[in-house]
C-alpha cells in the first residue's frame, strides 16, 4: 500500500495536478466528491479527511454526523475530460467512523463484505456490465418535457446521427485514455440509445469504474450541448436501458463456472449459483432496479405494442434473451469465458449494492446446494400465462412497491446490506413510491379529464 501511496504523490507532483477529487457514493449510487489541493494529499492518504456525513443521503444522522473519507490509492486516476489550466485527478474513498471502524452506510463496504464472503468460500467475483444510455438534445429537452432524440437509429446502426455517433466515439477514446478498457460500443435498439460494454474485471474495481464512466458519459455530452441519461425508461413505446451484467466466479486462476463434461459447460458451482440468483431474484430486484421508472422498463408487452425485451420472468436459458439469466455460449478453447448474464439490472442502479446482493444470492445457492430449475428454451414472452404457470415461471415484481415488499421480508438482502443501509433504503424508497402515487399524470388527464 505504501508503494501505491508513493506512486500517487509522485504522479501528482510530476503531472502538476492542482486538485484531487475525493470520490464516494451515497446509498442510491449518486456520486459525491470534495476537492483537496496537493498540499493536503499526503495527510489524506495517511489519516483520511473528515466531512459532515449528515448532508449525504443514507449516511449519518445530524447527532452523529462526522465521518472519515480514506482514499484508496489503487483507484487514483487523472481526469483529462476536465481539461484546463488546472489538471485534476480523482481517488475513490472508503468511509469510516471517526473511531476507525467501517461506516455502515458506505456502499463500498457493503460490496466488500459480500466479496469477503465469496473469498471465505474460495472464490473471487468478476463482472462485465453493458451500459445502455440515451442522448437527447439538451436545449429541446427541458425538465418535465418529452425528451427529443438525436437520431432514429436502431441496433448496430452504422450511420445514425453523426453528432451522437461521434460523441460516443470520443467518449470511448476518453475512457481508453483514462485506462478504462472498452470491449464494445454500438447504437442500441431505440432512437438515440447507445451502449458501452466494459471489459471483465473484479467487481470492486468495476463498481468504481461504472461510477466514473457514468460521469464521463454525461460530462462529454454536456460539452456539446447534449444530455446523456442513464434513466431506465425515458421514452414510451421503445426499449429502455439496461445494465446486463456478465459474471463469473474464479477459484484462483480457474473459472469455477466451467465443466467440460456438461452440455452447457456449466459446473455444479455455476448451476447452484444460477439457482440461488433465481430463487432470490424477486427479493433483490428493489436493489438492482431501484427507481419508480425502472419498472416502466420491466413490463410485459401487450399484443398491440412492440416487443419489449427486458426480462420480466424468473428463468434461465443458454441462448434465450427473454430469460432473466442467460448462459452465453463460449468460443472453442475459451473456458475462462464461461459466465452467466444477469439481465434485469438497469444503469441507474448503485453498482456496489447491486452486485453485492446478486453475489450473495448466488453464494447462498452454492452453500444451500440449490437445484437449478428446468431451462426455459422457448421465448417466454410468447408463452401464455397457463404455459408459464405449468413451467413454474414466475414474474419479477412489476412495481417498486412490489419489489420493496419482497425485499422487506428478505433475510438475505438484510444481511447483505446491513441494518443501516437496509432500513434507510426501505424508508427512502417507500417515500419515493408515495410521492409518485400522489402525482396526477398527463396520461390520466388525457384519458379521464373530459371523459369522466
Amino acid at each position: 500500500m505504501d508503494s501505491q501511496k508513493d506512486y500517487v504523490l509522485r504522479t501528482v507532483e510530476e503531472r502538476g495536478i492542482r486538485f484531487v477529487q475525493l470520490w464516494f457514493t451515497d446509498v442510491l449510487g449518486i456520486p459525491k466528491a470534495f476537492s483537496i489541493t496537493p498540499a493536503e494529499l499526503e495527510n489524506a492518504l495517511e489519516e483520511g479527511m473528515t466531512f459532515d456525513g449528515s448532508a449525504i443521503d443514507g449516511f449519518s444522522r445530524v447527532q452523529e454526523s462526522d465521518v472519515l473519507a480514506v482514499p484508496d490509492p489503487k483507484t487514483f486516476q487523472l481526469l483529462p475530460y476536465l481539461s484546463g489550466e488546472a489538471p485534476v485527478a480523482r481517488v475513490v474513498c472508503d468511509i469510516f467512523n471517526l473511531d476507525g471502524t467501517p461506516f455502515e452506510g458506505d456502499p463500498r463496504h457493503v460490496l466488500r463484505r459480500a466479496l469477503d464472503q465469496a473469498h471465505d468460500q474460495g472464490f473471487s467475483f468478476y463482472v462485465a456490465p453493458e451500459l445502455e444510455y440515451f442522448y437527447f438534445d439538451q436545449a429541446a429537452t427541458a425538465a418535465g418535457h418529452v425528451p427529443v432524440p438525436l437520431d432514429n437509429g436502431s441496433y448496430f446502426e452504422l450511420m445514425g446521427n453523426n453528432q451522437a455517433t461521434a460523441l460516443r466515439r470520443e467518449t470511448v477514446l476518453m475512457l481508453e485514455e483514462m485506462g478504462i478498457p472498452v470491449e464494445y460500443s454500438q447504437h442500441e435498439d431505440a432512437p438515440s440509445q447507445h451502449e458501452i460494454d466494459l471489459r471483465y474485471t473484479d467487481a470492486m474495481t468495476m463498481a468504481d469504474t461504472v461510477m466514473l464512466v457514468r460521469v464521463v458519459v454525461k460530462e462529454m455530452a454536456a460539452r456539446q450541448g447534449m444530455l446523456a441519461t442513464f434513466m431506465p425508461k425515458p421514452l414510451s413505446g421503445v426499449q429502455g436501458s439496461g445494465m446486463h451484467t456478465h459474471m463469473s466466479l474464479f477459484d484462483g486462476d480457474t473459472n469455477a463456472f466451467y465443466d467440460d463434461s456438461d452440455e452447457y459447460h456449466l459446473s455444479e458451482v455455476a448451476r447452484q449459483f444460477i439457482a440461488g440468483v433465481l430463487h432470490h431474484a424477486s427479493e433483490i430486484t428493489a436493489i438492482t432496479n431501484q427507481w419508480v421508472n425502472s419498472y416502466k422498463r420491466l413490463i410485459i408487452s401487450q399484443e398491440d405494442q412492440p416487443l419489449i425485451e427486458a426480462p420480466v420472468y424468473v428463468s434461465w436459458a443458454q441462448n434465450n434473451r427473454s430469460a432473466l439469466v442467460r448462459v452465453p455460449p463460449i468460443k472453442k478453447g475459451k473456458r475462462d469465458s464461461t459466465r452467466i448474464e444477469y439481465r434485469s439490472p438497469d444503469p441507474g442502479t448503485n453498482p456496489y449494492l447491486a452486485w453485492a446482493v446478486v453475489l450473495s444470492a448466488g453464494l447462498a445457492g452454492i452453500r444451500g446446494r440449490y437445484e437449478l430449475p428446468k431451462e426455459a428454451s422457448a421465448n417466454i414472452h410468447h408463452m401464455s400465462a397457463q404455459e408459464r404457470l405449468a413451467e413454474g415461471i414466475k414474474p419479477l415484481p412489476s412495481s417498486l412497491a412490489e419489489a420493496l415488499d419482497a425485499m422487506e421480508t428478505s433475510e438475505l438482502v438484510a444481511g447483505t446490506l446491513g441494518e443501516h443501509v437496509f432500513e434507510w433504503f426501505l424508508r427512502n424508497k417507500r417515500a419515493e413510491w408515495g410521492a409518485y402515487k400522489s402525482q396526477v399524470t398527463p396520461f390520466e388527464l388525457r384519458r379521464y379529464l373530459e371523459a369522466l
